[in-house]
């Protein structure tokens, strides 16, 4: 019985969930092509082309840039969102928020511009963290 699965040759993987556990720390810029989970800490920007769920006690000292963000930690940076972003009664953002939709749970914390439009999650194609601040 095989442990890993071996992949057939030309067949694309699934895009999956990646964890950052409670814990642990990531110092440089994270990139997905799925979800990324953060329970712990990242230092950089965390992209990923589904969804980015920052856990309660987690942290983000960077951008978030994905289709959907959920946060129930803390972001100190800019949150890109090119559908939608939710902040938890937990959450504490310190930054720019830009996307189309935006649900704010009681006790939930912003602060920063909120740009709601369209093309309002489109991210600068600057890959500096903290670009959105920078600006500010």
């Amino acid at each position: 019985m095989a442990v890993f699965n071996e992949k057939v040759a030309g067949e694309k993987g699934v895009p999956g969930l990646s964890i950052i556990g409670a814990g642990m720390r990531v110092v440089g810029d994270i990139s997905a092509d799925g979800v990324v989970k953060i329970e712990g800490a990242v230092n950089g920007t965390v992209r990923a082309a589904k969804q980015v769920l920052v856990a309660r006690g987690g942290e983000v000292e960077g951008d978030v840039v994905s289709k959907e963000a959920i946060i129930g930690g803390e972001v100190r940076g800019a949150i890109y969102a090119e559908e939608r972003v939710e902040l938890q009664a937990t959450s504490v953002v310190h930054g720019d928020v830009h996307t189309k939709r935006l649900l704010i749970q009681e006790g939930g914390e912003m602060n920063g511009v909120l740009r709601m439009s369209e093309d309002a999650g489109q991210a600068p194609q600057v890959g500096t963290r903290g670009a959105a601040l920078a600006r500010a």
